[in-house]
């Protein structure tokens, strides 16, 4: 039986090496052969579902039965059909909300849990456990048990509210209008402060004490300290970040939808792009297969072109401040 060493060395292709330390580096075939699982399913559930939605946003169709080439009449239909020209404006509107309200809430506690949490010191391992266990639950259960904590009748939001003398504050938190969406809001961010507080507490970790000590020496105080070194060195962590949330909330479908319904109630106040994506694939008539395809195109060309756009200016903000 060949040993492990004489077998890999059968997929060595000659002349390439990948990139490693000294000769024992593996070749690029045995880099290859690794990546190509995660490739195989990348390719199976990403890239050929997007291509497929593409092909049949240009096509007509009838229940599940593809018709004729119709080209861009699926995206105009879009934006003139009713009730989907008024509720995609609206749900664009609301994902903008969703991704500035992530950003102020989320990732500000993230950075100052990570602020707090990097040093070593008594029940860090603890907190960083408790912040970081609730995005490991799924979206739907989180949003069930938020909407049960913020029930008027029984949630224990409202009771304790009263308790403390704050009675006027207790309402519907989920069937007001003005307070359905912001509330989402919260719990989304309750769900997933955990990752950027991570992202974050690496980036603080990788920063060099001598720097720090440096700035303490030139009598730098601690706002002064971290406005100055500690967050423009953070830049490639922020970028990331809100990358990363971007497209998540752009993306947000499960907590909305376990919160405020199928149909974004009250009253449309918390639909969001996911939610009319999936009354348009699922309610939308028999040509609902076309429009469903044409706006998962559209989403998909919006959240790639701003997140490259994301990409490319924190880029240079990063090499301006070398």
């Amino acid at each position: 039986m060949p040993r492990p060493r004489q077998f890999f060395r059968k997929w060595r292709l000659p002349g390439l090496r990948a990139q490693g330390v000294g000769t024992n580096a593996p070749s690029w075939g045995i880099v290859a052969l690794f990546i190509l699982p995660a490739f195989l399913l990348y390719t199976v559930f990403m890239i050929w579902p997007l291509a497929q939605s593409f092909y049949f946003s240009l096509f007509e169709f009838k229940g599940l039965a593809r018709g004729s080439f119709v080209g861009l009449h699926n995206f105009r239909e879009l934006f003139t059909r009713y009730p989907l020209n008024e509720q995609l404006p609206r749900a664009f509107l609301h994902n903008v909300y969703f991704f500035i309200g992530t950003m102020l809430v989320q990732n500000t506690l993230g950075l100052l849990f990570a602020k707090l949490l990097y040093k070593p010191r008594f029940g860090k391992r603890f907190f960083q456990t408790v912040y970081t266990m609730p995005y490991l639950i799924s979206a739907l259960v989180v949003g069930y048990l938020w909407s049960l904590m913020l029930n008027p009748l029984f949630g224990p939001v409202n009771r304790v509210l009263k308790a403390i003398g704050l009675g006027a504050w207790a309402r519907p938190w989920l069937g007001d209008p003005a307070t359905a969406l912001p509330a989402i809001i919260l719990a989304n961010a309750w769900q997933w402060v955990g990752f950027p507080m991570l992202l974050f507490s690496a980036g603080l970790a990788n920063i060099g004490e001598d720097l720090r000590e440096a700035a303490r020496i030139d009598g730098a105080t601690r706002w002064r300290l971290f406005w100055h070194i500690e967050l423009p060195l953070l830049l490639p962590v922020i970028g990331i970040v809100t990358v990363l949330t971007f497209i998540g909330n752009f993306n947000v479908f499960g907590i909305v939808w376990a919160m405020g319904g199928v149909n974004g109630e009250p009253a449309g106040a918390t639909d969001v792009l996911g939610l009319v994506f999936y009354r348009t694939a699922f309610r939308g008539g028999v040509d609902a297969f076309g429009l469903a395809s044409a706006l998962a195109v559209l989403m998909f060309i919006f959240i790639f072109g701003v997140s490259m756009i994301m990409v490319n200016l924190f880029r240079r903000w990063e090499e301006n401040l070398r």
